[in-house]
C-alpha cells in the first residue's frame, strides 16, 4: 500500500510537471503530435494518479472521469471539436454518477442557491458568446458541463478543491465559447482556458481521491459529509 501510495505521488508530480509546461505550447503555438501528445499528458497522469489510488468503485470512477478527459484533449486537436466534446461529455455524465453518489446529507441555503444558479447562468453566458447557428448544440454542451459543477458543489467532497475545481472547469468552457465571439483575438485568454482546466481537473482530482483515501473503511456505506 505504501510503495503504490509512493508511485502515485510521483505520478502526481509528473502530472503537474506535464500540465505546468503544456503553457509553453500555448504561448509558442506549438502544432503536430508532439503537441497533442502533450496537451493529452497531463490529465492522462491524473487519471493514471487516481488509478493507482483506487480501493472502491468511487475511486474508479475518478480515473474513468479523468481518462475521459485525457481523450477529450487529444480528441480537440487530433481529430476535431465535435470529437473531443463527446469524450468531455462522456467524463461529465460519469462524474455526475460520482457526485450524486456521494451528496451531502445537509446543505446551507447558499449552497442550494449556487448549485441551482450555476446551470442557467452557465448556458446563458455560453449561448451569448457564439453565433446563432452554434447555440443549440453549445447550450446543450454546457448544459452538462454546469450539471456536473452543481453535483460536485452538493457532494461531500471538500468545495476548496473538488467544488472549486469543477466550477474552474466550467469557467475555462465558457472561455472557449467567449473566444469565438467577444474574446476573439485576444491573447491571454488561451493561458486562462488552459490553467482553469488542468488546474480544476487538479483540484477535482485530488479532492476526491484524498477524501476516499482518508476515510474509515469500515464507514464507507455510511458516506459522512466531508469538510470543506
Amino acid at each position: 500500500m505504501m510503495q503504490g501510495r509512493g508511485l502515485a505521488r510521483i505520478v502526481l508530480i509528473a502530472a503537474v510537471i506535464a500540465g505546468a509546461s503544456y503553457l509553453y505550447v500555448v504561448a509558442n503555438h506549438v502544432s503536430g503530435p508532439l503537441a497533442v501528445t502533450w496537451k493529452g499528458a497531463g490529465v492522462a497522469l491524473l487519471a493514471v494518479y487516481a488509478a493507482l489510488l483506487a480501493r472502491n468503485a468511487d475511486g474508479w470512477l475518478i480515473a474513468l472521469v479523468m481518462a475521459f478527459g485525457a481523450i477529450g484533449d487529444v480528441l480537440l486537436d487530433a481529430q476535431g471539436l465535435l470529437e473531443g466534446a463527446v469524450a468531455f461529455l462522456v467524463g461529465h455524465i460519469v462524474a455526475i454518477i460520482l457526485y450524486l453518489r456521494n451528496r451531502r446529507s445537509i446543505l446551507a441555503l447558499s449552497q442550494k442557491w449556487l448549485a441551482t444558479l450555476v446551470l442557467p447562468l452557465a448556458v446563458l453566458t455560453a449561448v451569448w458568446s457564439v453565433p446563432i447557428e452554434s447555440r443549440p448544440i453549445v447550450g446543450i454542451y454546457t448544459g452538462f458541463v454546469a450539471a456536473m459543477a452543481a453535483a460536485a458543489w452538493i457532494s461531500r467532497f471538500p468545495r476548496y478543491r473538488t467544488g472549486i475545481g469543477a466550477m474552474m472547469f466550467v469557467a475555462s468552457d465558457l472561455l472557449i465559447f467567449a473566444r469565438m465571439g467577444p474574446l476573439a483575438g485576444e491573447a491571454w485568454v488561451s493561458f486562462a482556458i488552459w490553467g482553469l482546466y488542468f488546474g480544476g481537473q487538479l483540484l477535482i482530482v485530488l479532492g476526491v481521491t484524498q477524501t476516499l483515501a482518508n476515510e474509515d473503511p469500515a464507514r464507507l456505506s455510511a458516506r459522512p459529509d466531508c469538510g470543506y
